[in-house]
């Protein structure tokens, strides 16, 4: 990963689970980002990331709730006086929420609760910072689109998959379904928008890792947080103007709609 050079980050959801481990790898890379913002709804109880924090001089930690377009709004101008003037590079949406109910005990209230979540979040966050992924554009001499550049990346899930319904036997979770395949769609959407700005813009899935929301009762993830996002630290390495507006997984394949 020679070439993956990214001189400010910035996580959302990050005081647990994949957004957490995604700040701790990009911590303990040979050559750490200088800015690693690192957001979460309460981050007086985020007691890992306060520790962490307290040890890298670069990890930031900013309050954002990312279903408060005020709360969006005043963590992207704590990160804009943070950054002195420099572009963000990376914008991870990995906040994310899932209720376990069947399609008889869905309802509007839940439905709207996700969506607010896993599709209308990373939407107005991704509008909120694009002035400063716009700013990354103007100070990179690379060329095409990398996530060393400026680059949003939705953390997406299989489970959005039409095609392939992931785990529907381990729990329908429509809401959660119906989200994150209207998360693949503005990913697309912003893939086409923000192409010419030169900004990449990928769905990921990050694998059915054991988080707090990968784990059920039943059930164990088949694969840890540490194993999934190294996983992705790869392909996001990896990343060019060929992959973006797709749907990959945390290997780098792609996955169908």
């Amino acid at each position: 990963m020679a070439g993956f050079n990214v001189h400010s980050i910035l996580v959302t959801g990050a005081n647990r689970g994949i957004g957490f481990e995604l700040v701790k790898q990009f911590l303990e890379r040979s050559n750490p980002p200088e800015k690693i913002f690192a957001t979460c709804r309460n981050p007086d109880g985020a007691q890992e990331l306060k520790n962490l924090a307290s040890r890298h001089p670069n990890l930031v930690i900013v309050q954002l709730e990312v279903t408060d377009p005020v709360s969006i709004k005043a963590a992207a101008a704590r990160v804009e006086g943070l950054l002195k003037g420099s572009g963000l590079n990376l914008l991870i949406n990995n906040a994310g929420i899932v209720k376990t109910t069947t399609l008889e005990a869905e309802t509007p209230e839940y439905m709207s609760q996700v969506y607010a979540t896993n599709t209308i979040g990373p939407l107005v966050i991704s509008q909120a910072f694009l002035p400063l992924l716009k700013k990354a554009v103007q100070e990179s001499a690379q060329k095409g689109l990398s996530c060393s550049k400026a680059a949003i990346i939705n953390m997406s899930s299989e489970a959005g998959s039409i095609k392939n319904v992931l785990a529907w036997e381990f729990g329908q979770a429509v809401s959660y379904r119906c989200s994150k395949a209207a998360l693949n769609m503005l990913t697309k959407c912003q893939s086409l928008a923000y192409r010419e700005l030169g900004i990449l813009c990928i769905a990921l899935h990050p694998g059915w890792l054991q988080t707090t929301m990968g784990n059920t009762s039943d059930y164990q993830a088949p694969m840890t947080v540490d194993e999934g996002v190294r996983g992705i630290m790869n392909t996001l390495a990896k990343l060019s103007e060929k992959e973006t507006g797709a749907f990959i997984n945390w290997e780098g394949n792609l996955l169908p709609w």
